[in-house]
């Protein structure tokens, strides 16, 4: 899609490129924006890093969803669908120009990518909090991220054109876009981008869901004080000590499970001997090797097959 797209703009003369709608389309739109510049270059050239980039037309981002965050954020992800490979880029040059968050543009979400959108957002703090490179900035829009999705997103589910709740759902899809934006990702997203390559047709959130629990469990004795903070409104007994791990780590589940994600890498085909598969594309995907290295705990392949083990089954069980 993002070489018809640019092989298009090419022909008319493209200056500017807008994308519309949630994370892919816009992100498409970015990549676009790179190789109206690069005309002689491919979007495999571009995510599989065979060339620098150092420019891209402008980008207006129209945003159709509340979890990515990409109309705030200089990351952008694709698909190289024949390697099950998706990676992911990050460049000052291809932050929108302009972006426009509308609620209005929400309501009509279904519950699921509403839900899916929403854990999107989620997960982008929980990472941005407790990566290498999180700071004070980053940690407090997490906090207040978490509080906004747990008040709000329930009332988006009951009532899908409440206006107050996708308002608020997108705002914390916004400051949750710049809390990564500045604190950058690790395990989560590096380990849900081979599920979603593999499988295509599984949403990027839904994915995400399936690992956080999981990912919780094996960050959180370093990272326990942060997290206890950060998921307050989720789990209010949580003290910050490294020994209630899964404890915490259980709560959120259970938490994913009364929002109605009750989905488990089992449940959408993955199994035991998927494991050795998913941990080599974790560690090998163009671009996931950034992201497993601002994890708080050493990314090993011991401790993202042990992730996706514990990703298969509810923890709670």
């Amino acid at each position: 899609m993002i070489d018809e797209a640019k092989e298009m703009g090419v022909e008319f003369g493209a200056q500017a490129v807008i994308g519309i709608g949630g994370g892919s389309p816009i992100d498409t739109a970015k990549s676009v924006a790179i190789l109206l510049e690069y005309p002689d270059k491919t979007g495999k050239d571009l995510y599989e890093f065979k060339f620098k980039p150092t420019k891209a037309k402008p980008i207006i981002a129209i945003n159709t969803t509340h979890g990515t965050g990409t109309e705030v954020d200089r990351f952008a992800v694709a698909s190289i669908l024949e390697k099950e490979y998706k990676p992911a880029i990050a460049y000052d040059f291809i932050y929108p120009l302009y972006a426009i968050d509308d609620p209005a543009l929400m309501t009509k979400l279904p519950a699921n990518q509403t839900r899916y959108v929403t854990i999107d957002a989620l997960n982008h703090v929980n990472e941005a909090a407790t990566t290498k490179a999180t700071n004070p900035y980053s940690i407090l829009l997490a906090q207040e991220t978490v509080r906004l999705i747990s008040r709000y997103l329930p009332a988006a589910l009951a009532h899908p054109e409440n206006l107050q709740a996708r308002y608020y759902l997108l705002y914390a899809s916004a400051i949750a876009g710049i809390s990564f934006d500045n604190g950058l990702l690790h395990f989560t997203h590096a380990l849900e981008h081979p599920l979603s390559a593999v499988k295509p047709d599984l949403p990027h959130g839904l994915g995400l869901a399936m690992l956080l629990p999981a990912v919780v469990k094996h960050i959180y004795p370093a990272t326990a004080e942060i997290l206890a903070e950060v998921y307050r409104p989720i789990v209010p007994e949580a003290k910050g000590y490294p020994g209630e791990a899964e404890f915490v780590a259980k709560r959120i589940e259970q938490w994913l499970f009364s929002i109605g994600i009750k989905e488990k890498l089992t449940d959408v085909g993955f199994g035991e001997d998927d494991i050795d598969k998913l941990t080599k594309l974790a560690m090998e995907t163009p671009g996931l090797d950034g992201l497993l290295a601002m994890a708080p705990v050493e990314a090993n392949e011991d401790v993202i097959r042990a992730i996706y083990r514990d990703s298969l089954y509810p923890l709670s069980e």
